[in-house]
Parts: C-alpha cells; structure tokens; sequence
C-alpha cells in the first residue's frame, strides 16, 4: 500500500469516530423519547487490497474500517411479548370496567338499591294488612310499589345508555384501529424505500414498533418482519396491513340494545361485510364481548344484567297481581291487577302501580269482610318464598359482584403482566446515558488517535515531497 493510502485508511478512522460520537449524542437527545430504541454503529475492518504481479511483494496492510451500518438495537421477542400482553390488558380492562359499571348501576347494598326498595314494598303491605282500607297505608303502599317500578326502571335505563355508550366507545376503537394500520402501511412504504436506497430507518421501524403495538392493544393479532424491511399484520390470520397497503373493517350488527338478540355487534372486513374478523385479544374484543345478547346468564354482561331487571319485574308483577287479583278491596269489589306491565316494553320500564288509593287495593279475601287484612298479609310474605323476586335479585347481585371481583382480578394481572413485559422491553432498548457515555468518551479518543495519525502521515508526506534531496540544508 503506498504512503498515499494511509490517509484513505486514517480519513476512514475519522470517519468512523465521528459517526460513533454524533450516535452517541443522538441516542443521549433521545434517552427520554417515548419508544425509541437505541442505535448502534456496526463496523468492520477492509482488508488489504490484492496484490497483482511484481506488487505482491510481502503481507500487506489493511485499509481501516468500514462502517457498515446503525443497527437497531431492538428485540424481536420482547416487542411481540409487549403486543401479546397489551392486547391481553386491553381486553380484561374493557370487562373489568364494564362489570364496574354495572355494579355502580345496581346500588348495592345501598338505601337507594332494588333490595331495600322491596323491603320497604313487604313491609308496607303489612302495614296495609294491620289496617285495611286506612288511607295513609295505602298511600304509603303505592308510593312504594311506585318507588320499585321507577327503580327498575332506571336500573334498566342505566344499563341501555352503558350499552350504547361501549358501542360508541367500540365505534372509535374501530377508527383508530383503522387509522394505525394506514400508519403502519405508510411507514412500511418509507421503509422499504429507505433501505432500498441504503439508508437508516431505525426513527422509521421505531414509529412502525408503536403503531403496531397499539393496534395489538386494540385488537389482538401478529406481526411479521419481512425481507424487504416491511412488517406484516394479521388479525385471525388475515392481512391487516401488508406491505403498503392497510384493510379496513368496520363495525357491524345492532346498534341498540334492544335490538341486540337480531345481531350482535361484530367486527367485519369493510371489504367483505359478511366476513367477521377474528379477534385474539384487544379492547375491541372485550367491548364486543360485553355487548352480546342474553343467553341464559353466559351472554353480554351488560344485556344479561337487563335481562335480570326484566325478569324481576316480571316475577313482581306475577307474584302479586296472583293474589291481588284473587282477594277483595275493602269496598267489596274484586282486586284485579295490582301492577300493570307492559308487553310492548321491557319489562322493567313498563311496571306501573295501578291502584290509586285504598279503595282500589284487595287487603283481605274474598268475602271475608272489609277489616280482613289476610291477603295483604299473604303478599307481604311474598318477600320470604324462596323463588321471590327478592331471592331472585339476591342472587343476581352476588353472581355479579363475583364476576365482577373475577374481572378486576384479572385486569391486574394483566395489567402487571404488560408492565413486566414493557419493562423487559425497555431494559433492552432504552438508552443508559452511562453506556453511552463511555461510548462517546471511546468515539472520542478514537478521533483523536485518528487525527494524529492523519498528521503523522501528513508530515511523513511533507518530509518525502518538499524535502528529498536537501540533504545539509
């Protein structure tokens, strides 16, 4: 190699200090930048260049080093643990916030709960019972058979606007879900463009690694690095995003709660609407989970709980127009219905009291006379049968309360479970501003080092060029 040479090899040591500096400071900048995963620069020796003919005179130097190129320093399996559990996390919290709400809705135990309003409805027909046709038990009676119907009521109604508003809030998921793939498939296109021009896109794959995190958060699925430098994202094994271009989907089925047993809420490919999307995790999952029809007790959480409020009131009205009916109002006339109950409504919003004073309620049996309290009584015992509505609430109350314990335990765990896995994820990928120190400091030195044997050469030049042959001078 000639002397000429050595300033290619101590140029291409200085290059390759100063790149390592301004990395160094570059990740420095970036240490508490959300997502970014430190960088560092791959470098390799060049070796000595062939020898031809009367050149190939002995072992030849090499020529420095080459910097092949900024490696991300990111890992494969701690960043699909992080999307696994996010999608997990994302999922129980949808229920465990649901099955919240729904607690909040039911009021117990509480003075203001369906439990203590039939408490007060039993006691109120006894009182009826110790004095039948007195006007204030009586009016005490229909104000708090009117208190129950209103209570129902506006249990249902609570649980129709939480159905409504998780639609909503699943609606938006669908938008953003659809928006970050777009992201990811645009990221994609700079990506590959960008390595095929033999630049950096680590900043680029950084963005990508977010998006793709957040659509696992949102709907579960995978993600695939491919050759080119594009990712792949599937959801139930179908392309959501490939290469530069993004699948929509779209959210369909009913869109109230009414109407919810005609069609559940579904998430469908907008390209094939009959299509349903798998789903392995995410919110969207667990919104949509919540927001299934009635089956039995292991549907929707949120339209089993509307079902039970139904099948309250139905039981309510049942129990005490069979023997209302059956008794004798103090004036002699037949009882009838004590509750009317609307069959083109839920039954929890079509209870109404029809009775309006004590003429109109049936406290004894038939015949018996207008001091007989004997069916007020019975009624008021209602309360105590082991199939009554109470018992019927009781029971409701208690399987929601466990379901709802069961989903607050699970969001934790979860939750714990995504932060252990961002954790490991950022213990190999954040910046340590002490490493990257000492990185500096070494890019440093090796600059420097550089830069003397630049002036070394240089002046071995000088000698050989302005001063051969001014031997004494």
């Amino acid at each position: 190699m000639s002397t000429f040479g050595a300033l290619n090899t101590a140029y291409r040591g200085l290059s390759a200090a100063q790149q390592a500096m301004d990395l160094a400071g570059h990740n420095i900048s970036n240490a508490g930048t959300d997502g970014y995963t430190r960088q560092r620069i791959e470098q390799s020796a060049v070796a000595a260049p062939a020898a031809m003919g009367l050149a190939a005179t002995g072992p030849q130097v090499g020529q420095g080093v080459s910097v092949d190129r900024i490696a991300r320093l990111g890992n494969a399996l701690l960043d699909a643990s992080a999307r696994t559990t996010a999608a997990t996390a994302g999922y129980t919290a949808q229920r465990s916030s649901a099955y919240q709400q729904i607690e909040t809705t039911l009021n117990e135990p509480g003075t203001d709960g369906l439990s203590a309003r039939l408490q007060s409805f039993w006691s109120a027909w006894q009182d009826v019972a110790n004095q039948p046709g007195a006007p204030a038990p009586a009016s005490a009676l229909i104000q708090a058979g009117t208190q129950v119907a209103s209570t129902l009521s506006a249990g249902y109604g609570a649980l129709d606007a939480q159905w409504t508003a998780t639609r909503s809030d699943a609606q938006s998921m669908v938008a953003s879900l659809n928006d970050a793939a777009a992201q990811v498939a645009a990221l994609n296109k700079s990506i590959r463009s960008t390595l095929g021009a033999g630049g950096s896109a680590n900043e680029l794959i950084d963005a990508r690694s977010r998006l793709t995190e957040t659509i696992a958060s949102l709907a579960g699925g995978t993600v695939r690095e491919e050759a080119d430098g594009t990712a792949t994202v599937y959801l139930g094994g179908n392309a959501l995003v490939s290469g530069d271009s993004a699948r929509a989907v779209q959210l369909a089925g009913a869109s109230t709660m009414t109407d919810v047993a005609s069609g559940a809420p579904t998430l469908v490919w907008a390209d094939r609407p009959g299509q349903t999307v798998g789903l392995d995790g995410g919110s969207i999952a667990g919104a949509l989970s919540v927001l299934a029809p009635a089956n039995g007790g292991n549907g929707g959480a949120i339209a089993e709980a509307a079902a039970q409020y139904n099948t309250v009131a139905a039981s309510l009205a049942s129990s005490v127009n069979a023997l209302h009916s059956a008794g004798q109002t103090p004036t002699g006339a037949a009882g009838g219905n004590f509750f009317a109950l609307s069959t083109s409504l839920p039954a929890a919003q079509g209870l109404s009291v029809v009775p309006s004073g004590a003429a109109g309620i049936a406290s004894g049996a038939a015949g018996a006379g207008a001091l007989d309290g004997s069916t007020a009584d019975a009624i008021a015992q209602l309360g105590l049968a082991p199939g009554s509505p109470d018992a019927s609430w009781a029971a409701f109350v208690t399987a929601t309360g466990s379901a709802s314990r069961a989903a607050q335990e699970e969001g934790d765990l979860t939750d714990t479970a995504a932060a252990n896995a961002k954790q490991a994820q950022a213990s190999s990928a954040s910046v340590s501003l002490d490493e990257e120190n000492v990185n500096l400091l070494a890019a440093q030195h090796a600059y420097q080092a550089a830069a003397r044997v630049l002036t070394a050469v240089d002046q071995a030049l000088d000698t050989l060029i302005n001063h051969t042959g001014t031997v004494g001078l």
